[in-house]
């Protein structure tokens, strides 16, 4: 294999300086977009007279279209090409936002989340393939990490931004929007539809794709072959006991935490004024991608203090989340909520990268996508089981008492983790 030469923005061709600054740029619009409902949209959900318990099952409708499409759709992008793949994601968005816009039924919402779980399936993975391509076509041997980090400050820069300016428009122009007989959130839909318009038009002038023949056979094949590559990752994860311990932990881990990642805004609001609740709520959903960023940067750090054995890491994350989870249950003033909010964020992102060195050290490289494709699946599902149970749970009693019941999956997670770490001390390194 050639070595890789360090990367210097500097010392790049034109066209490769061009290329980075170009997908920046789409990556910054895209998350904008998805940002601006991001931190509303639980809120839009109540102001449209769904209790807590459709909240969390409109949530499981997307997850499980998600999951249900991710793997036939996964090598699409491949046989037709990426940018048709994405512009297809994207007009899904805007049906999406069209629909949600223009309803308050529950059954008509459910399909509007589909169509976000079908575009998120799409999005999945597709121009990022194409800009790790052709930025090593344009600079042969260069070191593609730090231009992959570029693109990604600007993904969490547009999504933040986003979710402040979703928070503020309701505040600013939802008199108005009341006026003309909408909701005060659909100025946030609104402007997420416009600048979906803009994504859309940036990527079919700004991206340059060599066009791929239509390949029908390649989508019919994507949905034939589910049902085997779900059997082969079981089969695979069931012959080692340590994979089935990781996926079983990364379930209850999702059963606890995606509650409190999705209905948070509604029990954090009506601690705020209602004059500038929602920017508020704008500005701790900015706060919330910031430090999970942060949790993800001093991982490194913290595997080291547990002398890198990452399922101690992961366990010790588990535990600590379930505490600052039962902790955020029991806030009754928004400084207190704010504070703990931000910790349990930042322990959220220290979790992410454990649990995927553990996966990849117990898979070889012919069972990756196949272990990868299970992980999603048993993710999603763990996401739409503990959000169902969470709603229906927050609807007859509260959420406080919710998420203080979820912790305790978070407490099995834990366990399960230390399970793991006990066995992986016992396997050989692969």
């Amino acid at each position: 294999m050639t070595a890789e030469t360090e990367f210097s923005f500097a010392a790049l061709s034109d066209s490769a300086r061009r290329h980075i600054r170009v997908f920046q740029a789409h990556q910054f619009l895209d998350r904008f977009a998805m940002g601006l409902t991001v931190s509303v949209v639980a809120l839009a959900l109540s102001d449209r007279g769904m209790d807590l318990f459709q909240i969390s099952l409109l949530f499981g409708v997307y997850s499980l279209t998600t999951m249900v499409m991710e793997l036939p759709f996964g090598g699409l992008a491949d046989s037709i090409g990426r940018k048709p793949v994405f512009l297809t994601a994207v007009i899904a968005s805007l049906v999406s936002l069209s629909i949600f816009l223009s309803t308050r039924d529950f059954y008509v919402l459910a399909l509007s989340f589909a169509c976000i779980g079908f575009g998120r399936a799409l999005r999945s993975g597709t121009l990022d393939a194409w800009f790790v391509e052709t930025f090593r076509a344009s600079a042969p041997n260069v070191d593609v990490q730090p231009a992959l980090a570029k693109a990604q400050w600007a993904n969490a820069v547009g999504l933040a931004l986003g979710a402040v300016l979703g928070g503020l428009l309701p505040d600013m122009l939802g008199q108005v929007a009341t006026q003309l007989g909408f909701s005060i959130y659909d100025v946030s839909y609104a402007a997420s539809f416009a600048v979906m318009l803009v994504v859309f038009a940036f990527t079919t002038f700004a991206i340059v794709e060599q066009p791929r023949p239509m390949n029908l056979a390649a989508l019919k094949l994507g949905f034939v072959i589910v049902p085997t590559v779900i059997k082969d990752a079981g089969l695979l994860a069931l012959k080692h006991p340590a994979l089935s311990m990781l996926l079983a932990a990364l379930a209850f881990f999702l059963m606890a935490s995606n509650p409190v990642e999705v209905i948070w805004p509604t029990y954090a609001k009506p601690m705020l004024d209602e004059g500038y609740a929602n920017t508020v709520i704008g500005v701790v959903t900015a706060s919330y991608f910031f430090a999970i960023a942060l949790g993800a940067s001093v991982s490194s750090h913290i595997s080291r203090f547990f002398k890198r054995r990452h399922a101690r890491t992961l366990a010790a994350s588990y535990a600590g989340l379930a505490g600052v989870q039962i902790a955020l249950a029991l806030q009754g003033n928004i400084i207190g909520f704010l504070a703990v909010f931000i910790l349990y964020s930042v322990i959220l992102g220290v979790s992410e990268t454990p649990a995927s060195s553990i996966l990849h050290r117990c898979v070889e490289d012919r069972q990756r996508s196949t272990m990868l494709s299970l992980r999603s699946l048993i993710q999603q599902l763990g996401a739409a089981f503990g959000l169902t149970l969470a709603g229906a749970i927050a609807d007859l009693y509260s959420t406080a008492v919710a998420w203080i019941l979820g912790a305790g999956f978070l407490v099995i997670a834990a366990i399960l983790a230390l399970m793991l770490a006990k066995r992986l001390n016992t396997e050989p390194d692969r």
